[in-house]
């Protein structure tokens, strides 16, 4: 969306909403009216669900490499975009999350049933009954504000072609590996210690790594992925990028025709009025967190929504800062706020929105943010190289 304000092309992005399948959210029942932001003065805030589906359809399989079948989400990230315009926070939760999955309702009128398990299931148990991304998709959106009391506005489902093309359009991602990385369920990734740019299918390798990287724990790897789409959001808001107007068509035509997405996120008038209403974010304005969690204390290979997470969703129904507590007098977006610290759930926009990133530099231990674990901005440093 900040791309397509460069480019300035209405008649592209015509083209690029023409390139996304779309599915209707008219089978979900008792759902509130609101006003659709296509302005910058709406006013409105917007809650959208972003997923990674492993679907093997297509090329998909020769990217992705053998697997069962079936469609699964192991990435899924709450996409919360303030009222006034001025932050975006980004909540991934952990798939590994023992949740109560409802009954959900697919497109073809299918229901599933409710179960108690992990909360990727719910991806695949729709995309398995209704036969289709769009009916995972719906069925993930119905368990997320059945868990939160979230209201989700829509929904976007992006597959590993358009993962590996949106990369190779911006010429590749440039990002701080601190330790070696030698991955063999990945393609045989292996990546050396140092500040790399990451292309196309090497970057979805990273993105997708699990085992041989760190703990080798889904958790770690949100992590990574959070810090690979803080360094994707540095390089998307770069002048590099927006002052070229081919790498901006590139990237989005990329992104777009490898996409699933809800109808009504997907009308032109709302992309186009929403794209211009965040044109003066910088990297320091959007938050990647991750849901608070504990270890659940009947599996340890899954984890639990801890109490800080009603305070988040609270938050979110709100339009708050995420690290904003009412009930404490002298609450406030700062990040020394600490409400939600200690599972990894506190930060501000940085005051360094504008200034340039060097992935190269030393800052202080103090400094350096954890992610997955840690609340931090684009403008952050995650991660150190010598």
């Amino acid at each position: 969306m900040l791309a397509f304000v460069a480019s300035g092309s209405v008649a592209a992005l015509s083209r690029w909403t023409g390139n996304i399948e779309t599915a209707s959210t008219e089978v979900l029942t008792n759902r509130p009216e609101k006003a659709t932001p296509t302005d910058p003065n709406a006013g409105e805030p917007l809650n959208l669900l972003l997923m990674g589906s492993d679907t093997r359809e297509g090329e998909n399989g020769k990217i992705g490499g053998n697997a069962s079948d079936g469609a699964r989400s192991d990435t899924t990230i709450i996409l919360h975009v303030s009222g006034d315009r001025s932050r975006v926070d980004a909540i991934s939760i952990p798939r590994d999350s023992t949740v109560d999955i409802p009954s959900c309702v697919t497109p073809d009128g299918s229901t599933t049933a409710p179960q108690h398990t992990k909360f990727n299931a719910a991806f695949a148990v729709g995309a398995l009954v209704g036969g289709d991304t769009a009916s995972g998709a719906l069925c993930a959106m119905q368990t997320v504000e059945t868990l939160t009391g979230v209201f989700l506005d829509g929904f976007m489902v992006i597959d590993f072609q358009g993962f590996q093309r949106m990369i190779d359009a911006v010429g590749g991602v440039e990002l701080c590996i601190e330790e070696e990385i030698n991955a063999p369920e990945a393609n045989n990734l292996h990546l050396d210690p140092g500040v790399q740019t990451l292309h196309g299918a090497i970057a979805l390798d990273y993105a997708r790594a699990r085992k041989g990287v760190g703990d080798g724990s889904d958790l770690g790897r949100i992590g990574r992925q959070q810090q690979f789409l803080a360094a994707l959001v540095r390089t998307v808001m770069s002048a590099d990028t927006l002052a070229n107007p081919g790498k901006t068509l590139s990237f989005i035509d990329a992104v777009t025709s490898s996409m699933t997405m809800d109808d009504k996120t997907a009308r032109l008038d709302n992309l186009t009025g929403l794209a211009y209403s965040l044109r003066n974010l910088g990297p320091g304005s959007v938050t990647f967190l991750t849901v608070p969690y504990a270890t659940d204390p009947y599996n340890p290979n899954n984890v639990v929504w801890t109490s800080d997470a009603a305070l988040l969703w609270e938050n979110l129904k709100q339009d708050r800062p995420l690290d904003d507590d009412p009930a404490t007098a002298s609450a406030s977006p700062s990040a020394t706020n600490g409400t939600l610290a200690a599972s990894g759930a506190s930060a501000s926009p940085s005051a360094a929105d504008d200034e340039t990133i060097d992935p190269t530099a030393s800052p202080s231990t103090d400094d350096v943010k954890e992610a997955g674990r840690e609340a931090f901005t684009g403008a952050d440093t995650t991660a150190v190289c010598d």
